[in-house]
């Protein structure tokens, strides 16, 4: 079993790194630009996420929810609030429904407040997360941290 932790910044707003994946910000510090040493893009006005390195994002007609990541399909929930699926990876959440708790092979655990994800555990010994684990990981941790601030403005 391998644990990837996952490090933030000092006032715990942003997350910095996945293991030795770090995550890079633009000059104002609100979106991230790179992932590793995969780059981010986001559409013209900022607001969406559009590729983690080669695989592109797509969204459905309202442009609010991804469909999908690359060559993978997303699948949402009866609500259509909470990804399920990505692709090979079931996404599961704990009981409440808050908290992401696994992403396909990779369970989640959280900090000592349970407000954020910590650590990552996955079945091998791997120094580092694979890309293929890297891009879903970051992607389904990106969807749930824009859900949360927009329960927040709400």
């Amino acid at each position: 079993m391998s644990i990837i932790e996952l490090r933030y910044d000092r006032l715990g707003s942003r997350l910095r790194s996945i293991g030795a994946a770090r995550i890079d910000y633009d000059r104002w510090g609100s979106r991230a630009r790179s992932v590793g040493y995969l780059p981010l893009s986001y559409d013209r006005f900022g607001s969406r996420l559009r590729s983690i390195g080669p695989a592109r994002i797509a969204y459905d007609r309202g442009g609010s929810r991804p469909r999908t990541l690359g060559t993978w399909t997303i699948e949402h929930d009866r609500v259509g609030t909470r990804p399920r699926r990505l692709g090979p990876f079931e996404i599961n959440y704990d009981r409440l429904g808050s908290r992401i708790r696994q992403i396909g092979p990779m369970t989640v655990d959280y900090d000592q407040l349970g407000a954020r994800p910590a650590r990552v555990h996955l079945p091998g010994q791997h120094a580092e997360l694979p890309e293929e684990l890297l891009v879903p990981l970051f992607f389904v941790l990106h969807l749930a941290r824009e859900a949360e601030e927009r329960r927040r403005s709400d």
